[in-house]
């Protein structure tokens, strides 16, 4: 009997039966729920209302879908069929939607459209022959090019690859028909979104290196009074830049031909009365009066005499803090 295995002890058999908790199961050795700590719980994060997390993706769809939109419109400037519809709807949107600029340079075969807008317009420049139809095609794709100027991670891009030299043609024109102010106006508000900007040092390097003085001295005589509001700021931003004041008074001609258009323009400021333009004036004025060069030129000294800064009226409504007017007294 020697292969038969022992019988279990009695006292195995007499222990208590131990009574079923269904809350505690034994899992063995396997695992072992770990001690409550002592810390007290965190504070339960409050659910977004339904409203709000429904009205978000709302916001984020539309998001999608104008990106969409751009996407497709951006696309359609590749298409010479679809192009003039694209240039008039993203130039709609081009204060709506903040990396325009970006998609516009980056995407392919994009700059070179819009460039073929713009050089196919030159046989009709001269003799002049531009249409209302045309000059708006040509001025849709100049605002593009206008918010790529503007942009700060575009800017330099744009000066590198030369393409305000595009415009100068534009600027050289000298029909005064609605069709070429128009053309001109938005060619010189592409030039304006260059010097706007505060750190514009590079750009008035590279505006000096072209023929930008001339054209804008030309139109700040013949054009209309929104064209010469933009040209003489320009003119005005070249200035201030202590680079292009000392271009200008480098030589006595340059000097001369700056102060003689600024002359004419406050002869003609007596009739038009255009208090924006006189602000400019005066500006440029005083800034080349920085230059101890030519301080004493009878363009600085006489531009200041009454007879020539048009009269008091128009002063008051173009620098009010200059002219405190002194109350009345009582008796």
């Amino acid at each position: 009997m020697s292969g038969l295995l022992s019988p279990k002890p009695v006292s195995y058999l007499q222990q208590p039966t131990p009574s079923y908790n269904p809350y505690v199961r034994g899992l063995g050795p396997y695992s072992e729920t770990p001690p409550l700590s002592n810390a007290p719980l965190a504070h339960p994060v409050p659910h977004q209302p339904v409203g709000q997390q429904f009205m978000n993706n709302n916001i984020r769809a539309d998001a999608v879908r104008e990106d969409g939109k751009i996407y497709s419109l951006v696309i359609e400037l590749l298409d010479p069929a679809m192009r003039e519809g694209a240039l008039l709807e993203l130039s709609k949107k081009r204060e709506q939607y903040d990396d325009l600029a970006l998609v516009l340079w980056h995407s392919f075969g994009i700059m070179p459209a819009l460039l073929q807008e713009i050089v196919s317009v030159y046989p009709l420049l001269s003799p002049p022959n531009l249409t209302a139809h045309v000059s708006n095609r040509v001025c849709n794709a100049l605002a593009l090019l206008q918010c790529v100027a503007s942009h700060s991670e575009t800017r330099q891009l744009f000066l590198n690859a030369h393409i305000p030299l595009f415009l100068y043609p534009f600027l050289n024109t000298t029909s005064k028909t609605r069709p070429f102010e128009y053309l001109r106006l938005t060619s010189l508000g592409v030039i304006g979104a260059l010097v706007k900007q505060n750190d514009n040092n590079t750009v008035i390097h590279f505006l000096l290196s072209t023929e930008i003085i001339p054209l804008c001295l030309r139109i700040m005589e013949t054009g209309s009074e929104l064209s010469k509001t933009v040209a003489i700021f320009i003119v005005q931003k070249i200035l201030l830049d202590e680079t292009g004041l000392t271009y200008i008074c480098h030589t006595y001609e340059r000097f001369y031909a700056v102060g003689t258009v600024l002359s004419n323009m406050v002869n003609q400021l007596v009739e038009t009365q255009a208090v924006r333009l006189l602000k400019h004036v005066v500006r440029c004025y005083l800034r080349l009066s920085d230059n101890l060069r030519y301080v004493r030129h009878p363009f600085l000294t006489l531009t200041f005499n009454v007879r020539h800064l048009v009269h008091e009226k128009l002063c008051v409504l173009a620098f009010p803090s200059l002219y405190v007017t002194r109350p009345s007294v009582s008796s």
